[in-house]
């Protein structure tokens, strides 16, 4: 009992002797965990009844000594997760205001860029609602479009006549709008257009068809030789007086005079000679008369048999006049939406003179025979038709001048082969021949 008492006395006093040293022990440090090393407490071995007081192992008193000699660990700031946070150097005044005129720069650079971009959008919108409307516009100014805009305005005299229901028959066939009122200029056949592009403006067309019988151009001819000679053959023909007078107020205006019945077609004579026959005046005369109204007046002469004629001469205008805007429009500029590509009326030739060589090749191939590989030997020896036709003048007899391109090689399929006298003759006659008749073949 005496024993067991003071053993267990021993481990009291040895256990709280060292509870300050233990909990230093196992508190955890970052620092201390990696060293740590699992000891075990040795067996404490019990002495005689003599020996009073207990003693303390050996390895509990050296590892108190050992643990107590540690450094204490590094004082650091936990972060909100328990980590620590790394020590930040402050930034001087110069580095703030530095950092925050990059951050300035950045955004202002991305507000260029939004803004270019933004710009470049309502650029695009712009150019593709342009070419939008000029698709619209040349669709509109197309042939089948702008009949739609016509109206044929068709005096009513003329409709006293007899055949003249062949005109409004076929104006209805053909669905064309005409109008049946009254004209500035009397037995006459006029075109307005109606602009939708315009506000629906209504203009006058330049075309106006003058129809008269044959009696009443018999009347016509020598009032105009009359006026043409220096008189005043005004009074002398209903007609004459309102045409002039109608040329006078609007001399853009474009008159075609229509007689119908001629009696050419049952005669086989020509118009002078019947004229001269009716009038008792010689051809010389009639010429001058024609070339008076055609000349000084801008008025020519169409004799028709009858009215069917008429209808053909008013739906030929008519076409004509609906195909105008359209060729207007592709003369004046080019269309938006064509790209650039081969050139329908042959090379293109530029400001700075590219293109001529080319030029020069196809003028060759419009000869018979010469195909382009012959044009393309010829242009490479004489880069000009100036550079051939001085080669030729340089030459002495006719014989050298025909040929002179004969012996040029052509280079074919890695065959080669020459020109040839015919082909060399041919071009030489083209380029110095002064016989506008010539047959070159």
């Amino acid at each position: 009992m005496d024993k067991m008492s003071a053993l267990r006395r021993a481990k009291t006093w040895e256990i709280s002797e060292s509870e300050d040293e233990i909990e230093v022990e196992n508190k955890p440090t970052p620092e201390l965990k990696c060293h740590e090393k699992e000891t075990t407490i040795p067996s404490i071995t019990v002495g005689t009844n003599d020996d009073k007081s207990p003693q303390s192992p050996p390895a509990a008193k050296n590892k108190s000594r050992k643990t107590s000699t540690l450094p204490p660990p590094p004082q650091t700031s936990a972060g909100p997760g328990g980590t620590p946070s790394p020590t930040r150097k402050r930034r001087s005044k110069e580095e703030m205001e530095l950092d925050m005129q990059k951050a300035q720069e950045r955004k202002e650079a991305r507000e260029r860029a939004k803004a270019a971009k933004a710009q470049e959008k309502e650029e695009k919108k712009v150019e593709q609602q342009r070419r939008r409307e000029a698709a619209q516009r040349i669709k509109t100014l197309r042939p089948e479009n702008c009949l739609k805009c016509l109206t044929v305005g068709i005096d009513p005299a003329l409709l006293q006549q007899e055949g003249s229901d062949i005109l409004l028959g076929t104006l209805s066939s053909f669905e064309w709008k005409f109008l049946i009122e009254s004209q500035r200029l009397s037995h006459s056949i006029t075109w307005s257009r109606q602009l939708p592009e315009d506000g629906d403006k209504i203009v006058e067309e330049e075309q106006v068809l003058l129809v008269i019988g044959w009696s009443d151009f018999l009347d016509l001819v020598p009032a105009v030789n009359l006026l043409n000679k220096g008189g005043d053959g005004t009074g002398r023909n209903s007609f004459l007086s309102p045409l002039l007078e109608f040329l006078n107020r609007d001399a853009k205006k474009v008159v075609t005079i229509l007689v119908t019945y001629s009696p050419l077609e049952h005669t086989g004579d020509s118009y002078k000679e019947t004229l001269a026959s009716d009038l008792g005046m010689d051809q010389l005369e009639i010429e001058e008369v024609l070339v008076h109204l055609q000349l000084y007046k801008n008025v020519s002469l169409v004799f028709l048999d009858g009215w069917q004629g008429v209808t053909n001469q008013v739906a030929a205008v008519t076409k004509a006049l609906s195909k105008r805007p359209y060729k207007l429009q592709t003369e004046q500029s080019e269309l938006p939406f064509c790209v650039d590509g081969s050139w329908a009326s042959g090379a293109r030739v530029e400001r700075d003179g590219s293109g001529l060589e080319q030029v020069w090749a196809l003028q060759l191939q419009q000869l018979n025979r010469v195909s382009p590989v012959v044009a393309a030997t010829v242009t490479a020896a004489y880069q000009s038709p100036q550079l051939l036709l001085q080669a030729y003048q340089k030459l002495e007899s006719e014989e050298e001048r025909k040929v002179l391109l004969a012996g040029l090689l052509i280079k074919t399929g890695g065959k080669e082969r020459r020109i040839g006298p015919e082909i060399s003759s041919r071009v030489y006659r083209c380029f110095t021949s002064q016989n506008p008749q010539l047959v070159l073949d």
